[in-house]
């Protein structure tokens, strides 16, 4: 008996063992889907990159126009190389600096479309993707490429079948959508070095790529060319060069390329070669690349048996890290957006600031995840503003695009300050966010005087958006200056923050454009896009007052008119007659979720005391607007902040004001999540009878106490904790909402 006792007990610790082993090979990693968004509007890569990286080394379809603007795009069939450097979720044409493609005597074919480059096709059979990681087979040559990458380094491998005539190109004149190359420069080192770099233009006009790359194997000659003409030299510089280096390959031999990048100079990629990949394998390289995005994941983890829902949100972390990106060497040079080169010092500089979109929630989302790298970003747009008197509106690769509208590092700044966040000079930032909104360019001196922005036939001037989020970054800098103390400056910019009333039309009840003598334009349609709103009609700018909410609800007529107003954003349907633009996608109604401006709308009903409408319509979008397949985004992914929002979302709530340190209840969908904070601290997050159906909301508790309101504190979070929501499948009608919590999110700095 005791024999059959040993055997049992020695049977259950094996069992245990193995399936502790069950539980650590289950990595998060394994949930992401880099593929999310690469087909439709969604217009990301699939590449290897880390988290903020420099590097985004993806493969490149070689054919320009939109859906290819982030190089690839799933609904094709050939691949014409592999560039290092891409935009995710843009709609902006610019980098894919540094084109490698691999070829051998298999084929030659050649199309125009590419810039007859040599292209292979590729098959989604052959190919896949996880964090740091891409491979793909190209099938007219026979060669398997793999691809991952370091924060400054891009590394290949290809595996090559038997050849005498196997070769791999780089080619810095390959351009194609906005970008051009401007001047470019290869030299060979020796016969497992070359050397140079790539200037270009585009959408930023300044663009500086610096690259070394060393080889596995020697190459046996090369062909380097200098606009298209072969010279005989080992240096080249001229607008387009290209250089063929030729090898002879035995079956199943790999050669792995180290490709270090800087934007300051050469000097700079050699550091980052040095520090990065020296003597390291490609395998160990990729396994460091996988490491470093599961410690980040690993930062949220859910409980949920919906594994669609657990590799949507787990890509959707993945995406919320792609940018802002890297841009100094490992000495803190980078090109400046002077023109010059720069140095740092203390921490990185950073760029890909796309404001418009991120300020909303995936800054928001970084303060809480990523504390610590908060205060870099920050650092880098006062880098910006001492390089040009200016904080960035949309920065890339040390160059203001000036695209979009708003000062919106502004609140990006001001958030940080409020939450606590130290490691930037406060009183610069208070000063650089002063300067931006005293700016004398983008019709900021007319909004000054007449306390709007007027039409102007000119041009696409995107009036009525740019005074309500000009009146937004104002009442950021209020707050600021309210905490340290500007009293007179805090009087001024909250006077200029209530702006949005001066294009508030009482007869239309929308927000309306208005010409310089302050007459309303005639003719007004508000479902009809103009140039008068950002990327958006006057249904979806009609909400954009989050710094004054119970305002907006008054001037609109009140509470009744206010929900009968916000219910008709949600199904007012266009027609089939309704001429939609290409960034109106995602809708419901007039919401409008593949575009920025409607993100908080569907939380709106929290300040009406009706928050089981906003659970329901924020449940809604979390099931008809993400997916896990390529055509998962329902509209440009834009640098992380469709991401931010379905995490913020997912986990119960969103920053309706992003500048304020609050955050509204939605709808949570994950039985159990756990944030690790960087303070070492956790936050949990408990649904109990959570379900597809119960997605409404029947009671909260706070740290064992209920609590009546539709919103938590960024400082609840951040001491750690206990969230619970316990969830049914008809509305909760009588949740008691405290009354002096109601505006919570516009009274907290008021």
């Amino acid at each position: 008996m005791k024999h059959n006792g040993l055997i049992f007990i020695l049977f259950l610790l094996l069992l245990i063992g193995c399936n502790q082993k069950n539980v650590d090979q289950i990595r998060l990693t394994d949930f992401v889907n880099p593929f999310i968004g690469t087909d439709g509007p969604g217009n990301t890569y699939p590449g290897a990159t880390v988290p903020f990286g420099m590097v985004q080394l993806s493969p490149d379809i070689g054919i320009p126009g939109w859906d290819r603007i982030a190089g690839y795009y799933y609904s094709d069939s050939i691949i014409s190389g592999f560039s290092h450097m891409h935009l995710t979720g843009t709609g902006a044409g610019d980098l894919y600096d540094i084109l490698v493609m691999p070829t051998n005597s298999r084929t030659s074919k050649t199309i125009k479309e590419n810039g007859n480059r040599s292209y292979s096709r590729f098959s989604h059979d052959k190919e896949s993707a996880t964090s740091g990681y891409y491979t793909v087979d190209l099938l007219d040559f026979g060669i398997k490429a793999e691809l991952t990458a370091t924060r400054r380094t891009g590394v290949h491998r290809y595996t090559f079948p038997k050849d005498d005539h196997s070769a791999i190109t780089i080619d810095l004149g390959y351009a194609m959508n906005w970008d051009a190359p401007t001047d470019t420069y290869l030299k060979v080192v020796d016969n497992i070095t070359i050397e140079g770099y790539r200037k270009s233009t585009g959408w930023a006009k300044d663009q500086r790529a610096y690259f070394v790359m060393k080889f596995s194997k020697p190459f046996q000659e090369f062909e380097l060319f200098s606009n298209d003409s072969l010279s005989k030299t080992n240096e080249v510089r001229s607008k387009n060069t290209k250089i063929k280096l030729k090898y002879q390959t035995s079956e199943n031999e790999q050669i792995v390329i180290k490709t270090g990048l800087a934007t300051s100079n050469i000097k700079g990629a050699y550091k980052s070669l040095e520090v990065e990949v020296t003597d390291k394998s490609f395998d160990k390289i990729k396994e460091e690349a996988s490491d470093v995005w599961e410690e980040q994941l690993r930062k949220i983890e859910i409980e949920t048996s919906d594994k669609e829902a657990k590799s949507i949100f787990y890509t959707m972390m993945y995406q919320s890290m792609l940018a802002p990106t890297l841009l100094s060497d490992h000495d803190g040079f980078y090109k400046g957006v002077n023109g010059n080169i720069q140095n740092v010092t203390g921490f990185d500089r950073y760029d890909t600031f796309s404001l418009w979109d991120t300020y909303r929630a995936a800054h928001p989302l970084y303060t809480i995840l990523h504390t610590s790298r908060v205060s870099d970003m920050i650092n880098s747009m006062l880098s910006h503003y001492k390089e040009t008197g200016l904080l960035p509106v949309w920065s890339l690769q040390g160059n203001e695009s000036n695209m979009m509208i708003g000062y919106h590092a502004v609140p990006v700044i001001v958030d940080a300050y409020l939450k606590g966040i130290t490691g930037f000079d406060q009183e610069l930032a208070y000063e650089a966010c002063k300067a931006s909104a005293m700016d004398s360019t983008r019709q900021i001196p007319d909004y000054i005087k007449l306390g709007y922005v007027p039409i102007d036939e000119e041009h696409e001037n995107w009036s009525v958006s740019k005074t309500l989020e000009y009146a937004y970054d104002d009442w950021c800098i209020a707050q600021f200056a309210k905490e340290i103390g500007e009293n007179e400056d805090c009087k001024y910019f909250l006077k200029r923050s209530e702006s949005w009333r001066n294009v508030y039309d009482s007869i239309s009840t929308f927000m309306r454009p208005k010409d310089k003598n302050g007459n309303f334009l005639k003719d007004f349609i508000p479902k009809e896009y103009t140039p008068y709103y950002c990327e958006s009609n006057a249904w979806q700018y009609f909400w954009y007052v989050p710094q004054n909410l119970e305002g907006l609800i008054e001037k609109a007529g009140g509470d009744d008119l206010f929900e009968k107003k916000l219910d008709s954003m949600f199904s007012y349907d266009p027609s089939w007659q309704d001429k939609l633009p290409i960034f109106s996608t995602g809708m419901i109604g007039q919401y409008a979720h593949g575009n920025e401006p409607s993100h908080h709308v569907g939380y709106l009903y929290n300040y009406l005391d009706r928050p089981w409408k906003t659970q329901e319509i924020v449940r809604e979008i979390m099931d008809t607007q993400y997916k896990n397949s390529p055509d998962g985004h329902c509209g440009n992914e834009d640098c992380g902040q469709m991401s931010s929002w379905y995490i913020f979302s997912a986990l119960g709530f969103y920053p309706v004001n992003p500048a304020q340190g609050v955050y509204s209840f939605g709808s949570p969908i994950f039985n159990k999540a756990i944030i690790h904070l960087e303070n070492g601290k956790e936050f949990r997050i408990k649904t109990i009878n959570n379900s597809k159906e119960n997605k409404y909301i029947q009671s909260i508790q706070l740290n064992g106490n209920e609590i009546y309101r539709t919103g938590i504190l960024h400082s609840e979070i951040m001491i750690g904790g206990d969230l619970v929501f316990v969830m049914g499948k008809n509305p909760n009608k009588k949740f008691k909402i405290d009354r002096n919590q109601k505006f919570l999110s516009s009274k907290v700095y008021q």
